[in-house]
Order: C-alpha cells, then structure tokens, then sequence
C-alpha cells in the first residue's frame, strides 16, 4: 500500500520557522520527484517545491525562494521541508507528492498555521 505521510505542523509566530516531514512507503522513494503543495483557506493548490530524483535539483516558487529549503533522505523514505522566517500567507495545508512518469501519489497533508 502506497503512503505519504506529513507532520511537522503546527501554529508558529511570524518570522518562526517549522520542518516538515513526509514519509513514504510503498513505492521506491528515490525514484520519485518529490514535491510540497500547499492549499491555503479559500484558495487553490499552489506548488511550493520539487525536488528530483537522481541529482537533487531542486526548485522553488518565487515567494519561498531564500526562506524554504526542500530535501530528502532516500535512505529514510522521507521528505523534508525546513522553513524558515514564516509570514500570516503562509498558512496553509501543506501535502507532499510524488511522481514518476504516469504515477502520482499524495499525502494528506500537515497544517501550518502562522499567527501572533
């Protein structure tokens, strides 16, 4: 059975920062290009991150560039997402997700809440 699991989460005072973790069973992890979406309250699915398989590339969208970095540990099945100075729009349900040709799988997601 194929899993992404998150956690990491939680409710962080602007300018915080929270490590997000995903992990995956049931597939070959380090095969996969692995991702974090966020979907935030009343807004649609926004892609944050991808990193690929094989040489680590990575990618960002322009409003975390400097302030999220994505990684992932093959030998752990697992995802990171470490993110750093936090700001109110960044709440949201963060998911993860992993492709590989017609393949994609996703997790349920892990809720970050940026508050005073």
């Amino acid at each position: 059975e194929v899993q992404l699991v998150e956690s990491g989460g939680g409710l962080v005072q602007p300018g915080g920062s929270l490590r997000l973790s995903c992990v995956a069973s049931g597939f070959t992890f380090g095969s996969y290009d692995m991702s974090w979406v966020r979907q935030a309250p009343g807004k649609g699915s926004e892609w944050v991150s991808t990193i690929n398989s094989g040489d680590n590339s990575t990618y960002y969208t322009d409003s975390v560039k400097g302030r999220f970095t994505i990684s992932r540990d093959n030998r752990k099945n697992t995802l990171y997402l470490q993110m750093n100075n936090l700001q109110p729009e960044n709440t949201a349900v963060y998911l993860c997700n992993a492709v590989r040709l017609f393949y994609k799988f996703w997790g349920q997601g892990t809720q970050v809440t940026v508050s005073s």
